[in-house]
């Protein structure tokens, strides 16, 4: 299969786990409309697909995520508008394709082989969790082209600290994955190759637990960080006492009493 022809997106499974990876490897996997598309589209499929209990994100080629594709972007000037109507198509599309990431019920990892920059920096940090090679590097260089990174922003603003943040989008720097995991970026690094089967093992950690308790958890995890401390409290005791009733919450504190593994009814 040529590159033409090729899928942009590769969609396996590993047991529980679902598998998404780029493979626009010429292209160093740029986010072109049709690779935004068919991720939201995966992202739609696995949400309602309840015997998938993790995804992890991977990439081929030395690339993680090159961010938009800028050719895509430039041949759009010759619009009418100039690109206007077509540059907001793709950005807003491309913003709830990340936001559907943390909407996601399952647990969502990003397995970094390579370079991830602009849009693809944000990829990484829109993911609950991420694994790096050590020969990964990440950026927001829009700066240098005259196009700040102001949606991957949003993403990694969520991640790091303010100044932190503010250094990669002011200077556009490569950060070594060492320094990403520093910094709260990604949450660990491995030997080159070993990203993605890392990745995988984590996932399945994840996914031997009750995945109701997983979705409740995730989407709570995301809500409270947008509150107030007080608010975020009253927030999160509301969901404690909900998640109490849970089937799960009574056969996991049972079987903790009576030390035994947890027979998971996902409800």
């Amino acid at each position: 299969m040529n590159v033409q022809t090729a899928p942009v997106l590769l969609q396996t499974r590993d047991g529980e786990i679902a598998v998404l990876t780029l493979n626009r490897p010429q292209t160093r996997n740029s986010l072109s409309e049709a690779l935004i598309v068919a991720l939201a589209t995966a992202w739609t499929d696995i949400a309602a697909d309840k015997s998938v209990r993790a995804v992890v994100v991977a990439a081929n080629g030395p690339a993680f995520c090159a961010g938009h594709d800028m050719k895509e972007l430039t041949a759009r000037r010759t619009d009418p508008d100039g690109g206007r109507g077509y540059f907001r198509h793709i950005m807003t599309t491309c913003s709830a394709m990340m936001q559907q990431i943390v909407n996601l019920p399952q647990p969502v990892i990003a397995a970094v082989q390579g370079p991830a920059s602009a849009a693809g920096c944000q990829l990484v940090a829109s993911c609950d969790l991420a694994f790096a090679s050590a020969a990964a590097k990440f950026a927001t260089p829009g700066v240098d082209i005259g196009l700040f990174c102001s949606t991957p922003m949003v993403a990694l603003s969520r991640n790091v600290a303010r100044k932190h943040a503010m250094e990669m989008l002011l200077t556009g720097d490569m950060v070594p994955a060492e320094k990403a995991a520093q910094i709260g970026l990604i949450n660990r690094v491995v030997a080159p190759g070993k990203e993605r089967e890392a990745a995988i093992v984590l996932a399945q950690q994840i996914a031997s637990k009750s995945s109701y308790v997983l979705k409740i958890g995730k989407e709570a995890f995301y809500r409270q960080a947008e509150m107030p401390l007080a608010e975020a409290y009253r927030y999160a005791s509301e969901v404690m006492t909900e998640n109490m009733m849970a089937r799960d919450a009574e056969e996991g504190i049972c079987a903790f009493i009576e030390k035994r593994e947890p027979n998971w009814h996902d409800r």
